[in-house]
């Protein structure tokens, strides 16, 4: 009887395993990673996400409470697959994620990871190196917004 419980467990759990990677490498096309024209169109792929794109998003001066509430998150929602420093966990460290990536490209692969692992070559490319792909964290707007703020803090 326990071994007929065990096994589909155990499956689920390779399942999860194999299932929670996501973005923060380098790009190397000319200008800036995730620089405008490598985001995905709003239609592309299957998803019907409403895609970010530079002016959907304002950065100015750093909001603690934004950091606040997306530090909150990234511990309970990022924090098994990705550390806060440079060193790759399951994904890649968020350390310097904001001088390497557009804040759209980010929010893309906070709120889009579909989509954006449909289309975009970069986040295809950092699939094939965790082997694990980032699950879809069901966040909405406004927390993801939070996290990229906590992620402009590191």
């Amino acid at each position: 009887m326990r071994t007929k419980t065990i096994v589909p467990l155990a499956t689920l759990v390779a399942l999860f395993a194999f299932t929670a990677c996501g973005g923060g490498g380098d790009d190397k096309p000319s200008g800036p990673p995730g620089a405008s024209g490598s985001a995905p169109a709003a239609d592309a792929g299957k998803s019907k996400a409403k895609m970010f794109t530079a002016a959907d998003i304002t950065l100015g001066d750093i909001d603690l409470g934004m950091v606040d509430k997306g530090q909150n998150i990234y511990d309970v929602k990022c924090q098994a697959c990705h550390s806060l420093g440079k060193n790759r966990v399951v994904g890649p460290g968020f350390k310097g994620i904001m001088e390497n990536r557009r804040p759209e490209w980010v929010m893309n692969m906070i709120l889009n990871i579909d989509v954006m692992l449909e289309t975009d070559e970069e986040a295809q490319r950092l699939l094939e190196e965790c082997l694990v792909r980032m699950p879809n964290q069901g966040l909405s707007k406004d927390e993801g917004r939070n996290v990229l703020e906590f992620l402009r803090t590191l």
